[in-house]
């Protein structure tokens, strides 16, 4: 196992928080990680077990010098702030910057599948970031995180409750990946003694369409649930109609269209080559949280 000091950001956050037990629970010392926060009292309890936990505001880039001195291989975990009037090129740019300026030598970013050719409304942000970390000249993994199985938990239970799913993915496939597993992926990449350059797509194995799943889902469930296709302005016009804000709609919107287009349907052994792991599988992700449906 590397001896070098490894840095996660946003590390208060659900995936940076998970990629930190995974770390420890590696055997990882505590006092060779250090996690960055907005709010360093949110991590008071890591703190506690001895990992170095420090403030950094992506924007706010004097935060950051400070923040990375003295990491080797450092994590940007991409921010969530996709709302109006955010840049997270931006920030993820600064962030770079830093770790360049703070002497660092691997950088690991967290993206999605086919930024350039994506359909999803904030890939244009991945795309950015991307370029931000290749241009940096340091060496770097950066993880193409597949559609979270845990979004699932955002949609179907609604879905169940009507017994109908409406979706405007038609026919198209797409794989997944399990929060959990995204961050072993990304807690394998901070562990490596590697320096080569890497883009890996991260994805449970398997690829489905929305019937597949439906049928999937009822089956482990035991609840009945039928797919209505539609096309993407009937489900923009429902949702819009739900009162939900106009991002959260077009991120629906592209995301069905995503998946229509094929720009989800991504199956390869990526996240066991790194990890040494089989990934969480779609069925067992449903078998784990039937009761939420």
């Amino acid at each position: 196992m590397t001896d070098n000091t490894i840095l996660v950001t946003g590390a208060s956050g659900k995936l940076g928080r998970e990629t930190l037990d995974i770390l420890l629970a590696s055997g990882k010392a505590a006092d060779q990680i250090i996690a960055t926060t907005r709010t360093v009292e949110k991590l008071a309890d890591y703190a506690k077990k001895g990992v170095d936990v420090r403030r950094a505001d992506f924007n706010d880039p004097a935060s950051l010098a400070e923040a990375f001195a003295g990491a080797t291989r450092i994590a940007i975990i991409s921010t969530d702030a996709i709302d109006p009037g955010s840049d997270r090129v931006v920030q993820h740019a600064a962030a770079v910057e830093a770790a360049k300026k703070a002497g660092a030598e691997h950088l690991v970013y967290t993206s999605l599948p086919d930024p350039e050719h994506s359909k999803i409304s904030f890939a244009p942000d991945h795309l950015g970031s991307e370029k931000a970390v290749i241009a940096s000249g340091l060496s770097y993994t950066i993880l193409r995180n597949s559609w979270y199985q845990e979004n699932l938990l955002m949609s179907l239970p609604h879905a169940f409750s009507q017994g109908v799913w409406a979706s405007a993915a038609g026919d198209g496939k797409q794989s997944f990946i399990g929060h959990e597993d995204c961050a072993r992926a990304i807690a394998a990449a901070l562990l490596s003694d590697s320096d080569e350059n890497s883009i890996l797509t991260l994805n449970d194995g398997d690829s489905r369409t929305v019937e597949d799943i439906a049928v999937l889902a009822s089956e482990i469930t035991g609840k009945p649930l039928k797919v209505d296709h539609i096309s993407s302005e009937t489900l923009r016009e429902g949702l819009a109609a739900a009162g939900l804000p106009p991002f959260v709609i077009d991120l629906s919107v592209s995301a069905d269209e995503n998946i229509r287009a094929g720009g989800f349907n991504i199956v390869n052994d990526d996240f066991e080559r790194l990890t040494g792991r089989k990934p969480r599988s779609l069925r067992a992700f449903f078998e784990e949280n039937k009761a939420a449906f």
